[in-house]
């Protein structure tokens, strides 16, 4: 008799499908989740500095945008059946219009403004958005006041990562002809 085969348990990953029925049914009421790696992520709470950086940001960023991009704010960008986060802010193509029956795959630039996140929006997400091919990544980071600009996205991290101080200016990869002043995006 030969001895019983032995399984290891497996991790079930969730699937953007699978999310959208949990919160149907009520699972995630007044919880702001985020769905990478197949794992539900459960952010913190939205402190006033850091809705201030989303406010200025957002202002700095729609002064710039070219006609043929709009601007997203706090809303999903679906990357993979197992990754739709939702960046503070997104540039995608196209107009609002363009998408009425699914989200954004595909964004130009990527914003988070991250204090208690920091780590996270520096491992997680930014795996995330390299592995989808984003081609910039800005974390206004409000515990130091600089800008990590990350450039460059690969299958697992950017290669170009810069850190810029409040006295200085970004110009962004979408808008080139145009600069915004750090200090601009900071509250």
């Amino acid at each position: 008799m030969s001895p019983p085969q032995i399984e290891e348990p497996q991790v079930h990953l969730w699937t953007r499908e699978e999310t959208y029925r949990m919160e149907d049914v009520g699972l995630f009421q007044d919880k702001r989740v985020e769905l990478l790696e197949g794992r539900i992520f459960e952010m913190p709470p939205m402190k006033t500095p850091h809705a201030t950086s989303l406010l200025t940001t957002e202002e700095q960023l729609r002064a710039v945008l070219p006609p043929n991009c709009h601007l997203r704010s706090q809303m999903p960008l679906t990357l993979s059946a197992f990754d739709e986060p939702f960046p503070d802010l997104a540039v995608v193509p196209g107009s609002w219009r363009d998408y009425p029956d699914q989200h954004p795959s595909f964004a130009y630039l990527v914003v988070e403004v991250a204090d208690t996140s920091l780590a996270f929006d520096r491992t997680k997400k930014a795996l995330a958005y390299a592995s989808a091919g984003i081609p910039e990544y800005w974390i206004i980071n409000l515990l130091h006041r600089v800008l990590e600009v990350h450039r460059v996205p690969s299958e697992n991290e950017y290669s170009s990562k810069q850190s810029i101080p409040e006295s200085g200016t970004i110009t962004p990869l979408f808008a080139p002809a145009t600069s915004i002043s750090v200090k601009d995006l900071l509250p």
